[in-house]
């Protein structure tokens, strides 16, 4: 009998031990699932690490205490920024992207300011080509000892007349010959005409004169539109007699007094930036001479040389063409194709197609000699612009500003790239000076050509506190 009255004690022993175990595991599961709830919100603190028991002290723990509960392992989620989500590189187009909308929309906004007042711009742009081209005489004429005042007049007067008398002479040619290319043009359609009825096209007389009658008719619907034409050119006169006007005014006061115009523009800017802008300036003003001084020579040479061939061609208004050459040659590699394809189609309707040619050949020879000897000899390496960037500039100067912009586009890209390579070199040259240096000896300076002023002038030595 005690036998079994043991066996049913251990029984129940077991049962009770199996349901503290269940008991406690149910509490760790319960205790972890809430710390992980919780980690989701906020972090967990960890317990504070207690004095750890004595591994040899057999005392059990007092009676009606408690048992600690069993702290679970608590798995943290990591809290991270959200832009660190983002990938690197959509970060990166991001910054870029944002920062080309601002500056595309302050491009857009100086492109609605230039085109409010775009004659007043073109107009003091024109002058600073003028005074670019004229500035050297009136330098010349200093130093035999003429007064700046008279010098300047002298010069701007002598340089206006011969621009007028040079328009004068244009327009008194064409004008003069004017008939004759009529007379000759008509001459042409005619036999443009008979061509076009023995040519394999198969045209017929009937066809040639309904396009002829078309023309007619569309011309008469519209004549109010050319009525209003002919009014946005006298509008077109005005502006450009006001242009004019405005570009002799401020071609005097450049030439007459020029380097204080400079300085007053320097005081504009931040006292830390007048340094480099300092040295920029005469860089970029005798970039811009060289390429006006070199654009006059090439443009003279190609005027020359296309005049005597079609001179010899026998194709009438050879003197006004040369002279139209040489003003389409200030727009570079455009002005001189323009102006050539106007010869060979005066040469096309006045002598024939095979006179034509041969001022084609003439054309075409006039620019390879200027493409690959005039413009490198000549101009150097003082103004350093790739071919490609030169075409895209006078697109967008046309698209721009039309002809003027298309004359300006060219000097002022030339002029930002040597703004631009100086200040980056002057900036190099800051960051290394203000760097600390290493130990061991300074090396040598590099070479400062003589005809360079320095950017920054040395400071004044400070004076004695006696």
């Amino acid at each position: 009998m005690p036998e079994k009255r043991h066996w049913n004690t251990a029984l129940a022993a077991g049962l009770a031990n199996l349901a503290g175990r269940l008991e406690e595991r149910h509490s760790e599961v319960t205790a972890r699932d809430a710390a992980e709830d919780l980690s989701l919100i906020s972090p967990v603190p960890r317990p504070e690490p207690g004095p750890a028991p004595d591994a040899g002290s057999d005392d059990p723990a007092p009676e009606g205490a408690a048992p600690a509960p069993a702290v679970p392992a608590q798995r943290t989620v990591p809290q991270s920024d959200p832009a660190t989500v983002v990938p690197w590189s959509m970060r990166v187009a991001a910054e870029l992207g944002w920062r080309l909308l601002i500056l595309a929309g302050t491009v857009w906004v100086l492109m609605r300011v230039i085109g409010a007042v775009r004659l007043v711009v073109l107009a003091f742009v024109a002058a600073l080509l003028i005074t670019a081209l004229l500035q050297p005489f009136v330098a010349r004429l200093k130093r035999i000892g003429v007064p700046r005042g008279l010098a300047t007049a002298m010069v701007f007067c002598g340089g206006f007349v011969v621009m007028g008398l040079v328009g004068w002479f244009v327009v008194w040619q064409v004008m003069d010959n004017i008939d004759n290319l009529s007379g000759s043009l008509q001459d042409g359609i005619a036999e443009g005409k008979k061509w076009l009825l023995n040519s394999p096209f198969h045209v017929t007389d009937d066809q040639i004169n309904q396009v002829a009658k078309n023309l007619s008719d569309a011309i008469g619907s519209n004549t109010k539109a050319l009525t209003d034409a002919g009014l946005e050119g006298v509008t077109v006169i005005v502006e450009l007699l006001t242009g004019m006007l405005l570009t002799m005014f401020s071609t005097l006061f450049l030439l007459y007094d020029g380097p204080n115009i400079w300085k007053w523009v320097l005081r504009l800017f931040p006292e830390a930036a007048r340094g480099g802008l300092a040295g920029a300036g005469p860089r970029a003003w005798r970039t811009l001479t060289l390429y006006v001084r070199g654009t006059v020579i090439v443009a003279l040479i190609d005027a020359i040389c296309i005049g005597v061939g079609i001179f010899f061609l026998g194709v009438p208004m050879a003197v006004p063409l040369a002279v139209v050459i040489f003003l389409s040659s200030f727009v570079p590699l455009v002005g001189a194709v323009a102006s050539g394809f106007i010869a060979v189609v005066v040469a096309l309707v006045t002598e024939g197609p095979f006179t034509a040619l041969m001022v084609l050949a003439v054309v075409l020879a006039v620019q390879q000699i200027e493409g690959h000897i005039l413009q490198p000899f000549i101009l150097g390496r003082a103004v350093r612009v790739h071919p490609l960037a030169v075409v895209l500039s006078v697109a967008a100067g046309s698209l721009v500003a039309g002809i003027g912009g298309a004359v300006v586009a060219v000097p002022l890209v030339a002029v930002s790239n040597t703004v631009v390579g100086y200040l980056r070199a002057y900036s190099r040259e800051r960051a290394m000076a203000t760097a600390p240096s290493a130990p061991g000896p300074a090396p040598d300076p590099a070479p400062v050509p003589d005809d360079v002023p320095d950017a920054v002038p040395d400071p004044e030595p400070a004076p004695d506190p006696a």
